[in-house]
């Protein structure tokens, strides 16, 4: 029987491919497979995986015959998991040898649902540790009770597939499949999803995961059009939030996330191509107006001046109509 399927999609990073390879090498076991999705990659990243099947233990090599992105890609390999858990890597990050075992092991001590886990963030030379935002380490804890309070950082706001690992009865129910089509933020209503429906979950401080940041590919480094698909994302998680029995409790926080990121955006606009800059003003305007009004005034009533100042003058701003589909 299948213990582990890790699903690493890759597209276009023949640089960092064998980095990634070589660490699902140093944490192969007899029972896991390697679910490595080639999501039509044009450079030489394909020959590097076609290898990769042949001489990593465990792997298994699946192929899109059309680029989908990065969530109908570990949507793919999800479907073909068979084992009993699922863990998540990026084809440009990689894992420190025997992360995978460990992050098992702790899983099956701990009996819930899903873990969460530190990781380190790689630019360049420098490296930096981020912490999952749950302040009780090693305790079984209830997911839904980690999204709050509204105004601080929390375990929703880390997002990351691959900082965790995941019981298949999550993917039975559905709970760990990605919005397909969405470029970017791909897992944020993901990550909403599992701490609003999942039953448990526990935050762990193992080490192990290597985050590559400043990929030139990366959609993070590129001001194309892509980056406005945060917006389809968090129209999701206000749609699906509304829905649920605690929607008065959770609606601020997803809200106000929801702003924040927006201001994020509109604070680095010179990363833009000029069109998409000026769409993301008219989409962003327009997501302002979707929102709870109500609950719209009490997130900038609370957020700090200048990012308050800038969201209510969007708000006035004219919108085109095709800014408001």
């Amino acid at each position: 029987m299948v213990k582990l399927s890790v699903v690493v999609p890759f597209f276009n990073v023949q640089t960092y491919a064998p980095d990634a390879l070589d660490s699902l090498r140093a944490n192969a076991r007899d029972d896991f497979e390697f679910l490595l999705v080639d999501d039509c990659s044009t450079d030489g990243t394909a020959g590097i995986l076609r290898r990769a099947a042949r001489e990593l233990p465990g792997a298994v090599l699946l192929r899109h015959e059309r680029n989908g992105g990065l969530a109908t890609a570990r949507n793919t390999g999800i479907d073909a998991a068979r084992g009993e858990y699922l863990a998540f890597l990026d084809g440009d990050d990689w894992l420190a040898p025997g992360h995978l075992s460990q992050l098992l092991f702790r899983i099956e001590e701990l009996g819930c649902d899903f873990i969460r886990t530190d990781h380190v963030r790689c630019t360049g030379r420098a490296r930096t540790l981020h912490r999952v935002p749950v302040g009780r380490r090693g305790e079984v804890l209830r997911p839904r009770d980690a999204i709050l309070p509204a105004d601080r950082s929390t375990s929703v706001d880390y997002p990351y597939a691959w900082a965790g690992m995941y019981h298949r009865r999550l993917a039975e129910r559905g709970l760990l499949r990605f919005t397909d089509g969405l470029r970017t933020a791909e897992d944020r209503p993901w990550i909403w999803r599992l701490h609003r429906e999942a039953e448990s979950f526990a935050a762990v401080g193992s080490l192990g995961i290597f985050y590559r940041r400043g990929v030139s590919s990366s959609l993070t480094q590129i001001g194309d059009i892509r980056q406005l698909d945060f917006i389809r994302a968090f129209d999701q998680i206000l749609e699906e939030t509304a829905e649920d029995p605690d929607s008065d409790r959770l609606l601020p926080k997803a809200v106000r996330t929801y702003c924040a990121i927006i201001a994020h955006h509109l604070g680095s606009m010179e990363r833009f191509e000029r069109p998409v800059a000026r769409t993301l003003r008219s989409m962003s305007a327009a997501a302002l107006r979707r929102m709870p009004q109500d609950i719209l005034k009490e997130a900038l009533d609370t957020m700090d001046a200048d990012r308050a100042s800038l969201l209510r003058r969007l708000r006035r701003r004219p919108v085109p109509v095709e800014a408001t589909a």
